[in-house]
Parts: structure tokens; sequence; C-alpha cells
């Protein structure tokens, strides 16, 4: 029976999510069952945060998901900016929502291309025949592969 996985990639105050059956067989592709893209609402945070929480909570009790994977922080190249701050606070909202319902990893970029064949992430991001090999079903954003890569990284794990 096919397990349902969710990616989850946050910047800023918006989260990718890909919602995704995992076949038995490991050479199958994925079957896209949702793309979509939560924002955190306008006002004050606390407030946000709390609706986000219960969105991503109430989403994957109701779609029964067995597993999420979340886009890990990686440290800045830079100095540190307020995006990164709020992708951080968001992406712990995210968890901790997610935590609730099911089964949570955490996977880096830089993790999934020394694991992960022979390429690096963003190649496969870039490539449409792997794409095309990789996922069938609902219509897949090209801004989601990378959440859809989280899964896939995954499935073997």
């Amino acid at each position: 029976m096919a397990e349902r996985c969710v990616g989850f990639v946050i910047v800023g105050e918006v989260v990718t999510v890909v919602d995704a059956e995992i076949p038995d067989g490991s050479d199958e592709p994925l079957t896209i069952v949702a793309d979509d893209t939560w924002r955190l609402q306008k006002g004050e945070r606390g407030p946000a945060y709390a609706v986000l929480h219960q969105r991503c909570a109430d989403y994957l009790h109701e779609k029964r998901v067995g597993s999420v994977v979340v886009k890990a922080s990686a440290l800045p190249t830079g100095a540190p900016r307020l995006g990164l701050l709020t992708s951080a606070e968001v992406r712990g909202v995210i968890i901790a929502a997610a935590a609730s319902a099911c089964e949570v990893k955490l996977f880096s970029k830089a993790v999934i291309s020394r694991t992960y064949g022979e390429r690096k992430v963003d190649e496969y991001l870039q490539d449409d025949d792997f794409w095309d090999e990789q996922t069938q079903g609902g219509k897949l954003r090209k801004t989601s592969r990378e959440a859809a890569m989280l899964v896939i990284a995954a499935r073997n794990r």
C-alpha cells in the first residue's frame, strides 16, 4: 500500500507543500496528490503562527499523511538577514504541527546532494526528464520541485 508523504520548503513567510504517494516499488514514480503554497496571514505574528500550525496539523490528520520531510536550515553564506530568521520561525511552526500528526524528518540540500544519486540537488531541479520519470499524477510546478525532491530523497531511508 502506498504511503502518503508531504514535503515542505519554507522561504520567509511562504510554505511550499507537495503531497505525494510513495509506491511500494522503489523504482515506481511518486504520485503527486497536491502541490500548494501556504502563506502566513497578515497581522500579528503570534495569531498568524497559530493559524498556520492548525492548518498544517489539520491537513496532515485529514489526509492521513504518514510522514513529512522538511527542508532543514542551512548556514547563511553572508550576514544573516530578517528573512532568514522569519523562515526559521515559520519552519519551527511547521515542524511542531507536523510532529503532532506524523513522523517528521529534516533534510538539508547539502545532505541530499551527498547521499542521493550522482548530481547536486540543483541539477536535478533543472532536469525535466528526471521529473517526468520520478513523478506522475497531479501537476507539479517547477517551483515545487525542491519540496518533491525531499520526498524522493526520503523514500529510501
